[in-house]
């Protein structure tokens, strides 16, 4: 399994000091200098936040950008490196349908991403497989970096909308079609996946009901480091 996104110009470190109005993250360079950058993750990000945590920052070049910096991985409190750029899931997964790396995933002739669908043509699908000779499969990814105990979890902040995605993706199976909900977990330090029941119940109950329907649930974990983040293993699936 080699489906990897190498950081192009390199990544920059520098150490976590606060969060706000959710996209504004500060941080210290070595230097002491302060920089202000734009953090594409809009859930809780718990257990990522501790102040003086290393965290690596992708430097943006385009001169129409207030905010020079991008966040995309910060140290946990276990000490492992986690990758929180919410942009980058979506790209890495399928980049790996395609080089075959997800046995799951395969023997589709066509892939395409962000693809318009449901009853109203007013949703997404993050990756769509297609194939004259089976139906389509409809894959969403979201971008996972919460742990509890062993266990990957999902989500880290109450989402109405990915409950959303849970009844759209029920709907295709309803319609004949395969349907996948892939948790792509940006850090591997974590045995089994698990809904996190605690913080969004409902979310979690709908992923068992999704489940129960026959949406198929995949999860895999990343080796990440400042150079890149590699696709690793997949991982047990607990609902």
């Amino acid at each position: 399994m080699q489906s990897n996104h190498t950081f192009t110009p390199s990544l920059i470190e520098a150490k976590y000091i606060k969060r706000y109005k959710r996209f504004f993250v500060d941080a210290s360079l070595p230097n002491g200098d302060i920089i202000t950058a734009h953090c594409a993750n809009t859930g809780s990000m718990k257990g990522l936040l501790s102040e003086g945590a290393s965290a690596w920052f992708m430097p943006q070049n385009d001169p129409k950008r207030k905010l020079k910096f991008s966040l995309e991985m910060i140290e946990s409190e276990s000490g492992a490196l986690v990758g929180v750029n919410t942009s980058l899931p979506n790209k890495l997964v399928a980049e790996a349908i395609a080089a075959g790396d997800i046995p799951a995933l395969t023997g589709y002739a066509n892939l395409k991403r962000e693809v318009k669908y449901g009853t109203e043509g007013k949703s997404r699908i993050d990756i769509l497989l297609t194939d004259d000779n089976k139906a389509p499969c409809y894959v969403e990814v979201k971008n996972t970096t919460l742990r509890t105990g062993d266990a990957a979890q999902f989500p880290d902040a109450v989402t109405t909308r990915g409950a959303k995605h849970l009844d759209e993706l029920m709907a295709e199976v309803d319609a004949g079609n395969r349907a996948v909900m892939f948790y792509l977990v940006q850090r591997d330090d974590c045995a089994y996946f698990s809904p996190a029941t605690d913080i969004d119940p409902v979310y979690s109950g709908k992923l068992k009901d999704a489940a129960l329907k026959g949406v198929e649930v995949l999860a895999y974990s990343c080796t990440v480091t400042p150079e890149e983040i590699t696709l690793k293993t997949s991982l047990e699936v607990r609902i």
